[in-house]
């Protein structure tokens, strides 16, 4: 009996909802590359947000699992941005190995004025204020978090200059957001929230070959001229190559991961491994949130109580978890009981 399954580089092996790892040895560059599908589409659904603010948290989720991705431990990977605009908080984790959660918070009146004056740029909507990139390995580890200003056009552009900044490694980040309509069995219409993504990086042997002009500091002076190193050539040229990728082609089911590191790279050999999946899974449970409320006053657990019940909503997933006050507050109650 033949194997009629695709195979590691075959056109659509990885499909959707798996981040694609791969390298291009010629130009010393090494990537990472996705369609989200299904995933996106069920967290772009419980939440049901307005199609602006659904775009923005879109984005965000593919730019982290493109990077989540790329952990080599145990750990979590969070992008989160905080500005004064419309859309004021959005929130995106990795948990290894493959567990995806997003949540977005906005301002109902200034997201309807803001639709209403056509300002639906993402440095419209989400205004000033900061992006940070946040690694937790665990409560016995440090977290590590880095953190850019809010300045560029795109969170495609924001993540290139955090990593230009921050990590002083050349990198090229795409992102794009598409709604498929189509109809389903029984004809009604329906659509589908799609996300595409590539990341690559430049990181050859020789360390030297990485220098990139310097960038102006938030204080620099008027009159700052940056050093005037040029970039290698084989960055040169893998920048172009994924500047020319339509944003149509980031999300097209029919062009899949594969068939698009092909088109980009088949003249110089790119190489692609095996692929990583990623889930719509919450890390919330009862037994973590319990946790939380046993540390409550007896005070702050009467204030929390509503009909006799504390009933709490996880901002990822929606799930809501019910609580009688008498099953709380037992770490409280010990600590009070210690100073009578």
């Amino acid at each position: 009996m033949n194997d009629q399954s695709p195979r590691l580089g075959e056109f659509d092996y990885a499909g959707d909802d798996h981040v694609l790892p791969f390298q291009v040895e010629a130009l010393d560059a090494r990537g990472r590359a996705v369609q989200l599908g299904p995933m996106l589409d069920k967290i772009m659904a419980r939440h049901d947000y307005p199609e602006p603010v659904a775009r923005l948290l879109a984005e965000a989720i593919t730019l982290t699992v493109l990077i989540g991705t790329s952990l080599k431990f145990d750990g979590k990977f969070m992008v989160q941005t905080q500005g004064d605009g419309p859309v004021d908080l959005l929130v995106a984790d990795f948990t290894t190995p493959d567990a995806v959660r997003a949540y977005a918070r906005f301002n109902e009146q200034a997201l309807a004025q803001a639709v209403a004056d056509n300002r639906l740029e993402p440095h419209e909507l989400l205004g000033k204020g900061i992006l940070a990139f946040t690694i937790d390995q665990g409560e016995f580890m440090q977290r590590y978090q880095g953190i850019v200003e809010l300045d560029g056009a795109t969170l495609e552009e924001i993540a290139g200059a955090y990593f230009r900044q921050s990590e002083q490694i050349p990198t090229k980040v795409r992102l794009s957001v598409a709604q498929l309509y189509d109809r389903d069995e029984d004809g009604r219409p329906r659509h589908q929230w799609r996300a595409g993504g590539v990341i690559v990086q430049f990181l050859p042997d020789a360390p030297e070959r990485m220098r990139q002009s310097d960038l102006p500091g938030g204080d620099a002076p008027d009159d700052f001229e940056p050093t005037g190193v040029e970039d290698d050539d084989a960055w040169v040229e893998a920048v172009a190559m994924v500047e020319s990728i339509d944003a149509d082609e980031l999300t097209d089911p029919l062009v899949g991961s594969e068939r698009l590191l092909f088109r980009l790279f088949h003249e110089r050999g790119v190489r692609v491994f095996e692929p990583a999946p990623v889930l719509d899974r919450c890390t919330c449970s009862r037994e973590k949130i319990k946790s939380v409320l046993d540390n409550f006053t007896s005070d702050e657990i009467a204030e929390s109580t509503e009909d006799g019940v504390i009933a709490v909503t996880c901002e990822f997933c929606s799930t809501e978890y019910r609580f009688e006050p008498e099953e709380l507050g037992a770490n409280s109650a010990e600590s009070e009981s210690h100073l009578h």
